[in-house]
């Protein structure tokens, strides 16, 4: 079920951490942000209420939020760092009837991993007239439900060919079931991330592209990376939006 937001933008409810989605409204469309070089993620957060204000959006307008982190964590730790995460969007009054609403991506590069978590990106709604729905999903790992909890994981402690091609599998049903609940489908993707340690080139072919339909012709972006917990192998997320940018969070 879709939940509406004072942002111009609805979601699906996930679990505490994220939501599974986020869809702009009427009127509104999702604008995709690069950060020109990754900050602290709180420091970053903060700036972003400034950046929001210079292109007439209140805080309220901002839908995802990605991450990267310096090593996987425990399930212990991952909760730990959520509880901290909670608490600043409580502070900033940004749940949504003790919902959060925000999408989110949290992964640990392979290479040059961040010294402490950082922002690497993030997702607002813009006013707009564009019919064609933007949307960003949170990322996903191959727990089975969201409970974070290691006998959730698929083929746990398996890295084998057939066991990583069935993480992805379970990945893409995944990610399928989300679109499905957002009210859009993979024809509206513009980007497809997939995030893992792993050569992905055989998992592209066999669980991927045959899915994806037209999204395919924006390619599949593999980033080098591991999702935030200990013993998840594969991650993926996907968005559909018509602006990308690049900005300077100093400069704002």
């Amino acid at each position: 079920m879709l939940t509406e937001t004072a942002g111009g933008y609805a979601f699906v409810a996930g679990s505490d951490p994220y939501s599974e989605g986020v869809v702009a409204t009427a009127e509104y469309e999702i604008v995709h942000a690069t950060l020109a070089a990754p900050m602290p993620w709180l420091r970053a957060f903060r700036d972003i209420t400034g950046f929001l204000a210079s292109h007439g959006r209140p805080l309220s307008a901002l839908c995802g939020i990605e991450l990267r982190s310096p090593e996987a964590m425990s399930f212990d730790g991952f909760l730990q760092f959520n509880e901290g995460y909670q608490a600043v969007l409580i502070e900033e009054n940004l749940l949504v009837s003790r919902m959060n609403p925000l999408a989110r991506t949290n992964v640990v590069p392979d290479f040059a991993a961040p010294g402490e978590v950082v922002m690497h990106a993030f997702s607002f709604t813009i006013e707009s007239k564009e019919s064609t729905p933007t949307f960003v999903t949170s990322g996903a790992g191959e727990l089975v439900s969201n409970a974070l909890d290691r006998g959730s994981i698929v083929r746990r402690g398996e890295t084998d060919p057939a066991a990583l091609r069935e993480k992805a599998a379970y990945v893409m049903e995944t990610m399928s079931a989300r679109l499905e609940r957002l009210g859009v489908g993979w024809g509206h993707a513009t980007a497809v991330d997939l995030y893992t340690r792993h050569d992905p080139g055989d998992l592209v072919r066999t669980e991927v592209a045959p899915r994806i339909g037209s999204a395919l012709r924006y390619g599949v972006v593999w980033y080098p990376s591991s999702p935030p917990v200990t013993g998840l192998e594969y991650e993926m997320d996907v968005r559909g939006v018509r602006r990308e940018l690049v900005v300077d969070l100093d400069d704002a």
